[in-house]
């Protein structure tokens, strides 16, 4: 997962000019046409959001806007790449929504798969959980078709 951290223009919800969203467009054109973008998307300003805190099995509600942009998430990209160095010259290579003279932080985490758990992950939850995965890119086309 490539997760874009926001800054003052994604919190004030300054929207990139034409000519950068064509060419994000373009790039991720680009990796679902090479089978590697799985999913991405921009997220909106916090002030549009909420957080739940839980303490004591209790949650607690509480409306945005938050502090510290930089450590909130501005948008995000699910990648199935070959390897951390696929992503990170995904990363490299991305015309992102900022000026380039301006300084921004990209996130590059790997998502965790059935494997990577530990022998209790039973093989009925295993199996469970790979037919969910298989089901959502299918459940998802059946929406997009329907509306």
């Amino acid at each position: 997962m490539i997760m874009l951290k926001s800054d003052s223009d994604t919190e004030a919800g300054i929207s990139p000019s034409a000519a950068v969203l064509a060419a994000m467009a373009q790039r991720n054109a680009e990796g679902v046409a090479a089978g590697i973008l799985l999913a991405g998307e921009g997220l909106q300003s916090s002030v549009r959001g909420a957080r739940l805190k839980f303490a004591q099995g209790r949650p607690a509600l509480m409306d945005g806007p938050f502090t510290e942009a930089k450590e909130m998430i501005a948008g995000f990209w699910i990648m199935r790449a070959g390897s951390m160095q696929d992503a990170i010259d995904w990363v490299e290579n991305y015309p992102y929504p900022r000026d380039p003279h301006t300084e921004f932080e990209v996130e590059i985490r790997p998502l965790y798969e059935a494997a990577d758990f530990t022998p209790e992950f039973m093989p009925e939850i295993r199996l469970a959980e790979e037919l969910l995965r298989e089901d959502v890119p299918r459940a998802a086309h059946q929406r997009t078709a329907q509306a």
